[in-house]
């Protein structure tokens, strides 16, 4: 199988079109056909080093977010079958551990990821474990299905399992870009919330309030804070997502009122960040982090999504052969959406 890997850290220049052996399924594994692979930042932090997870080798092929078809199954595996078309959950736990025996598979220390620490959607075929590969309904196809698992599963453990969202509510969300942002506003806005979108782009703040932002105000603009105020008759935001990390944590603490809750879930602009700190207990203030979402409601938010009226968003698409420039694309912060590979 034709297969995108780098066998160093660096550049662009590392990415490397390769011929490799097509992957043989285990007895409870499924391989994969790639029809779709969605990029993620940790494709391009990964490719420049130093590795972030846990396991990680070189030569690596990239590809958390996979979407195709079914061409092969382990001797143990009843389903899916073949043929079936199916989107993958990334992150795999091992099923063994106390914590997972316990249902908390997020607490799994032997967690793997497709495509951060073992083979991804790179690739024309993929190897994923059977009870992580889920079945697409008829109306979705595979761009769509690929633009889901990792944005959705961020989004909705910051705003729904962490954040706590409720009608009512007023949500600041930064970057409106992001394939976050983009599921991060019509998560808030089904849940009944009000949002406001900041970003320094107005052609992105324009798409976003077509989104369904009800606000959208410029990150530069030095009366931001005093807008957010009015908006909200004085109170300030209830809760603010932050996944672009420390440049804009002053700013989000700023626009929160009263036991308003931050919650971050991304770095991409640094890893540390200071904080006022009697700013914070004095209003009260939760900073709250939200991590990877976990395999127990993979399959009901999924369903949740798949049933309401959301809108996957592409960029732009890219054959196999380009996964350098599909990488440039995303690195440039130009997207809003999703970059897609279709091998």
């Amino acid at each position: 199988m034709k297969a995108v890997q780098h066998a160093a850290h660096g550049g662009l220049e590392v990415l490397e079109l390769v011929d490799l052996p097509d992957p043989g399924p285990g007895p409870r594994d499924v391989v994969v056909e790639v029809h779709c692979a969605a990029l993620n930042r940790l494709d391009l932090l990964q490719r420049e080093g130093p590795a972030l997870l846990p396991g990680f080798r070189l030569p690596h092929v990239a590809g958390m977010d996979v979407a195709g078809v079914v061409v092969a199954r382990g001797s143990e595996v009843d389903a899916p079958g073949l043929g079936d078309r199916v989107v993958v959950k990334a992150g795999v736990h091992c099923g063994e551990c106390a914590a997972c025996r316990r249902g908390e598979d997020r607490r799994c220390g032997a967690v793997q990821v497709i495509g951060g620490s073992r083979p991804g959607g790179y690739a024309e075929r993929c190897l994923v474990p059977a009870s992580h590969a889920f079945l697409l309904p008829d109306h979705v196809g595979f761009e769509e299905a690929a633009t889901v698992p990792t944005t959705l599963s961020t989004a909705w453990r910051a705003l729904i399992d962490t954040g706590r969202v409720r009608a009512g509510e007023v949500v600041v969300i930064h970057g409106p870009g992001s394939g976050v942002s983009v599921v991060g506003i019509q998560l808030a806005k089904h849940a009944g919330a009000t949002v406001i979108v900041t970003g320094r782009s107005e052609e992105k703040l324009e798409r976003a309030r077509k989104l369904g932002a009800d606000h959208v105000l410029g990150e530069r603009d030095p009366g931001l804070v005093d807008t957010v105020r009015e908006l909200t008759g004085g109170r300030g935001a209830d809760l603010v997502l932050n996944h672009v990390g420390p440049a804009l944590f002053p700013l989000s603490v700023a626009v929160l009122g009263m036991e308003g809750r931050l919650v971050h879930c991304g770095t991409t602009t640094g890893a540390r960040v200071e904080l006022n700190l009697p700013s914070l207990y004095h209003m009260g203030i939760q900073v709250l982090g939200a991590g990877p979402q976990g395999y127990r409601g993979f399959a009901d938010m999924l369903a949740h999504y798949w049933e309401g009226s959301y809108e996957a968003v592409v960029d732009s698409r890219f054959p196999l052969a380009e996964a350098a420039a599909a990488q440039e694309r995303l690195a440039s912060g130009e997207a809003f959406g999703k970059v897609l590979l279709c091998p």
